[in-house]
């Protein structure tokens, strides 16, 4: 391992040598590469995640060059996946990117799963957040959620080990969402604050990943980047859950 490269890691009070080596021994599902793939797999890639599987099977165009860093006029027309793949490995050769340029169902989302360590969705539609939640449940893989829409951002960690905290059906209702949130072509999406959700959500993986700190599971981090503001909110499971509740 490249001491001199994670020095600043090796520093931290908390963290040193041992979180940076279970780093490098660690798998993460991204699943989406657009504004928070983007900015998540980024940070990943440079803190010394050993290996990041990238699932997204859309193409590069010029409306994502506004908030997907990863991404510039060279990419346009090209796979999501391999040209983050290109700029990921020239961020940190030492890394293993795993390309999966291929909607996912929810089977194929569930084998991803179960090789990961942490799961990172950043998709932007309510379908594939749902299936990556039954997949986190099915595997018990840990899943750090994010969105953000207009001026508002949210971050959320759900881990079936601690089932009491509740997965993200227990949030938001798996039978009738409000799909027009999740639009970002006809709300708009501040370009910043992507990142600042996907930044969020690398932190997130790398505390699960390295057992340092707190995570926020049970919390729901709400950002308003309009005011400035970050707001908090708990939530446990609910009994009645479509997806980890007892129905019966």
């Amino acid at each position: 391992m490249n001491d001199t490269r994670y020095a600043r890691h090796h520093a931290l009070p908390g963290f040193g040598p041992d979180a940076q080596a279970l780093l490098a021994r660690s798998r993460v599902l991204v699943i989406g590469v657009g504004g928070l793939g983007c900015a998540s797999a980024a940070y990943l890639t440079a803190a010394g995640v050993g290996e990041l599987m990238l699932a997204d099977f859309d193409t590069v165009d010029e409306a994502n060059l506004q908030r997907q860093i990863l991404f510039g006029d060279a990419e346009l027309g090209r796979r999501k996946v391999e040209a983050a793949a290109e700029r990921l490995h020239a961020l940190n050769g030492q890394a293993r990117i795993r390309c999966l340029d291929r909607r996912l169902d929810e089977p194929a989302l569930r084998a991803a799963a179960e090789e990961a360590d942490v799961i990172v969705d950043g998709s932007d539609n309510f379908p594939t957040r749902f299936n990556s939640n039954r997949a986190s449940l099915a595997t018990r893989t840990p899943l750090v959620s994010g969105s953000a829409i207009r001026w508002q951002g949210q971050l959320a960690v759900f881990d079936p080990v601690r089932p009491a905290s509740g997965c993200y059906a227990c949030l938001f209702d798996e039978l009738a969402p409000d799909e027009d949130m999740g639009d970002c072509a006809r709300n708009g999406v501040l370009s910043p604050l992507v990142g600042v959700i996907g930044s969020m959500q690398a932190v997130e993986t790398i505390k699960l990943l390295t057992h340092c700190g707190d995570s926020v599971g049970g919390r729901l981090l709400r950002y308003d980047a309009l005011s400035g503001r970050w707001q908090e909110s708990r939530f446990a499971r609910d009994p009645e859950c479509t997806a980890c509740g007892d129905c019966s």
